[in-house]
């Protein structure tokens, strides 16, 4: 990675981390079920990424899809899995959690926050501060980090190098330069995915796995070498 940025692959398989790294990311979010927005991870599938790749792998805290408000049996499964997947070889840890109000839940977030549900993003941001947070991993409210690049220029002026503000969400070659320039941002996320066809030659169309709106059964998103490597160019050419 060039001296000054760094980028961020989201990825839900060992093909992916793989290739993310080939491609230049300098760290990893590891999650399952990324049509979801991410789900925590398997012990099996950490232990095997790790043993792969070489840069820093974080993992997704999130017990199921949908909002951040966790009930307290929910955060017992959090607890549990965050134990297990630091004593794997977890790098660090991404989840957030919100009150029923929309408020920063300091008791459960940790090192990343789910920031887009807050109900504002700029008093979120000192709580997280306070509580010694590295970074946040943020769309800036919004549909994609390009609709919602004011408001990621705003968090970074607001936090003056206090905690990295990191754009998410919709990045790709065509925006990546806006974005880093529009924010001033140094870090960035994406998942650089490309669609690849499933190896099966059997396949029964009638039945699916999932409900209606899943992904289909033959088809596969894997992180793309080429994607990763222009998006990292892009960024060396714009930092």
């Amino acid at each position: 990675m060039a001296e000054g940025f760094l980028m961020e692959v989201c990825v839900d398989s060992v093909e992916s981390a793989i290739n993310a790294e080939r491609g230049g990311a300098g760290r990893l979010e590891l999650c399952t079920s990324l049509l979801e927005g991410g789900l925590t991870p398997s012990l099996g599938l950490l232990q095997v990424v790790k043993q792969y790749v070489k840069i820093p792998v974080y993992v997704m805290i999130r017990p199921r899809g949908g909002d951040f408000l966790y009930s307290d049996q929910e955060v017992e499964v959090m607890r549990k899995d965050i134990e297990l997947l630091k004593s794997h070889g977890a790098d660090g840890l991404v989840l957030g959690a919100l009150t029923e109000d929309g408020r920063v839940d300091s008791e459960l977030c940790m090192e990343f926050l789910a920031f887009d549900m807050v109900h504002d993003p700029a008093v979120a941001l000192e709580t997280l501060v306070s509580l010694g947070f590295q970074r946040v991993l943020t769309s800036g409210c919004d549909v994609s980090s390009l609709e919602g690049l004011p408001v990621i220029k705003r968090l970074i002026e607001q936090a003056k190098g206090r905690i990295a503000i990191m754009p998410g969400g919709g990045i790709t070659e065509r925006n990546l330069q806006r974005i880093l320039e529009g924010s001033g941002a140094q870090e960035f996320h994406c998942s650089a995915r490309s669609s690849k066809d499933s190896a099966m030659k059997f396949r029964n169309t009638c039945v699916t796995m999932g409900a209606s709106f899943s992904a289909p059964e033959y088809g596969l998103k894997v992180a793309d070498v080429c994607k990763v490597r222009t998006l990292n160019a892009i960024a060396r050419n714009t930092l």
